[in-house]
């Protein structure tokens, strides 16, 4: 028997085989546990030619060659591990596939990155109280550049509008529908902090969530299997549930995607802000910041002692939402 990622080993057996790979593979990660081949096909074969009919429509002689390549590609999807534990090659891997089945399914390509962190590169935000007017253009910028569902209405930032004099999130507004800015008022925007010290990472009993070396918080949509105890952690009301399968005027599709950002999500996976990944880490701002017509979003590089953001940090009074809790969110609040 060929041992997984070992030379031949003649007396390796199926049921004996006492190796121990270094790196768990897709098959242990999916499992949460060491499984050998004959264990991982008695608990998997009945679901997959009953339920997902991966084998069968793979290798049967009548189905097209797009048909079989795309429940290959899916095939490889399914048991592939962890984003967080694959190697570089793994990462272009899984990519490739991904753009592929996008090409199979809707007929053009799609663009999906998995460009890794920039050494001395620490994310943070600031939000200018003064200038929002609650114009919520930094609201519909976000569900376009992030590929949000548009029948659930899902929207990762929330605009809150308050009574002048007080800062009170249970007394806000948040689903205002008048002309602004409404007199006697000012608003606030919230959305995910990307927290030093993230609670929601810390619940996660699969490990699908965790904060990337450039301050970060990401989800592997494929490992999240919507517990949403991540959801429950959040002190800032920062995580989205998927309901229903996104739906999205092909039309509207943005094709510049990132794995860990905003490639098109399944049913029942959480979800949310990721300061726009796929532009953040090209050196560009997230969409509501580029698309705040009065610049009330300031979005930069912590570790960068002459970006703007480290300019309102050092010459502005800000504070930061429940700084009591520790989670040390990078999203700042201040006033002109």
């Amino acid at each position: 028997m060929k041992h997984p990622n070992k030379s031949i080993n003649k007396e390796c057996s199926p049921d004996s085989c006492g190796c121990q790979n270094d790196k768990p593979d897709g098959f242990e990660q999916k499992l949460n546990k060491p499984i050998n081949r004959r264990g991982m096909f008695q608990q998997l074969t009945a679901s997959l030619l009953t339920g997902a009919g991966l084998v069968n429509s793979s290798c049967s002689v009548t189905a097209t060659d797009d048909k079989r390549e795309k429940k290959q590609l899916e095939w490889e999807e399914y048991f592939k591990g962890n984003y967080r534990l694959m190697s570089d090659n793994e990462k272009q891997d899984t990519v490739k596939r991904l753009e592929r089945l996008y090409e199979l399914n809707n007929g053009n390509h799609a663009s999906i990155s998995s460009e890794q962190p920039s050494e001395n590169v620490l994310f943070g935000y600031a939000f200018n109280i003064s200038k929002c007017q609650g114009y919520m253009d930094c609201v519909n910028a976000c569900v376009q550049e992030n590929n949000q569902d548009r029948n659930s209405q899902m929207q990762y930032i929330r605009i809150h509008e308050h009574q002048n004099g007080q800062i009170n999130f249970d007394l806000a507004d948040d689903d205002f529908y008048h002309e602004v800015p409404a007199a006697g008022h000012f608003y606030i925007g919230t959305q995910c902090f990307h927290c030093e010290n993230p609670p929601c990472v810390e619940v996660c009993p699969v490990k699908a969530t965790w904060k990337e070396k450039d301050g970060i918080v990401v989800i592997d949509y494929d490992w999240c299997i919507g517990c949403r105890y991540c959801m429950a952690a959040c002190p800032y009301d920062g995580r989205r549930f998927n309901w229903a399968t996104p739906e999205i005027p092909t039309e509207e599709i943005n094709k510049d995607q990132h794995y860990l950002g905003n490639r098109l999500r399944k049913k029942g996976v959480m979800e949310k802000c990721t300061f726009c990944i796929q532009r953040s880490r090209k050196g560009n701002n997230p969409a509501c910041v580029d698309a705040c017509p009065t610049g009330a979003r300031i979005f930069g590089n912590l570790l960068d002692p002459n970006s703007e953001i480290r300019w309102v940090l050092d010459n502005k009074k800000v504070f930061r939402l429940k700084e009591d809790l520790g989670t040390e969110p990078k999203f700042w609040y201040f006033m002109d």
